[in-house]
């Protein structure tokens, strides 16, 4: 995973995750050799996934579907290194997933979002606001965002050099209210929390003048969601979603999104495009001559 295909380091971590998930799971059935899984051993796992025993939390389509899809690479690999002479994961398939529009905010919801993000008289609220202002300017993912140095961001051309999945880098435009916010925080926030810290090349510094974090960055995101009113679970990749969303809305070439967004596939930004029920009805309002 992370020298043959080159995947990022969150991203072997989550197959690591799902195999120990699985490996625990065959343990407790007594099966501790990779040789002796069944077809229907790999099958009743899965199944599991969606419908556990009582007391144990089911999992949503999508998770349930990556575990599997983890397990059944693991076991086309082992088939093919010649570990196992069979594949016994090669006729289970994950459950499909529903197709469904991503959560994304209205502009209205996002501008009241990035106003309380942070307090613009101290150096963590020009970081805060900052963050967010990032966050939806570029829809980068959280991962990416905390990845970044401080050379990687370019205020005079309006750009930033992101590194994204398989360590891919792709060069975004940074808008000028998103460039506004991260001057700002360089000029006047970063600063003070380097100088408490050992010293980092990193775009984004926490109070001790430290990485920040994933989890801290997400803590930013869900606080200021709080407290600008907003009651559904809001974190960086709603802003991803909206980021997304408002673009096609407002007439952007999905090839375009594709590549802002970092996708390897134009499949994946084309859930986008999907129609949402508020366009619908407007159309049908103004169009059909029976709507009124």
């Amino acid at each position: 995973m992370s020298i043959e295909r080159g995947l990022a380091a969150n991203t072997v971590s989550a197959y690591r995750r799902d195999l120990e998930r699985y490996v625990q799971w065959c343990a407790d059935r007594g099966i501790v050799e990779v040789e002796a899984v069944t077809e229907n051993d790999v099958a009743d796992f899965a199944a599991t996934l969606r419908q556990p025993p009582a007391g144990a939390k089911a999992l949503g389509a999508s998770s349930a579907a990556r575990i599997v899809v983890s397990v059944r690479t693991f076991h086309r690999f082992t088939a093919r290194e010649g570990t196992t002479t069979v594949d016994p994961a090669r006729n289970v398939r994950p459950t499909a997933i529903p197709r469904r529009l991503p959560k994304a905010l209205p502009y209205d919801q996002v501008l009241a979002l990035i106003e309380i993000a942070g307090d613009l008289e101290t150096s963590t609220g020009l970081r805060d606001r900052a963050l967010v202002e990032f966050l939806y300017g570029t829809g980068t993912r959280i991962s990416e965002v905390v990845d970044l140095d401080v050379d990687d961001v370019d205020l005079e051309t309006m750009t930033v050099i992101v590194t994204g999945k398989g360590s891919k880098q792709r060069l975004l435009p940074l808008g000028e209210c998103a460039a506004q916010a991260v001057d700002a925080y360089l000029v006047r926030g970063r600063p003070v929390l380097a100088i408490r810290g050992k010293g980092t090349p990193r775009l984004f510094l926490n109070s001790l003048g430290r990485p920040l974090s994933r989890q801290s960055a997400y803590g930013v995101v869900r606080d200021a969601a709080a407290r600008s009113g907003l009651t559904a679970a809001i974190g960086p990749h709603t802003l991803r979603h909206s980021f997304a969303t408002h673009l096609i809305e407002r007439g952007a070439d999905v090839r375009v999104v594709q590549e802002l967004l970092g996708h390897a596939s134009v499949t994946t930004t084309q859930i986008y495009t999907m129609v949402t029920v508020d366009t619908l009805r407007e159309v049908y309002a103004t169009s059909h001559p029976r709507a009124r």
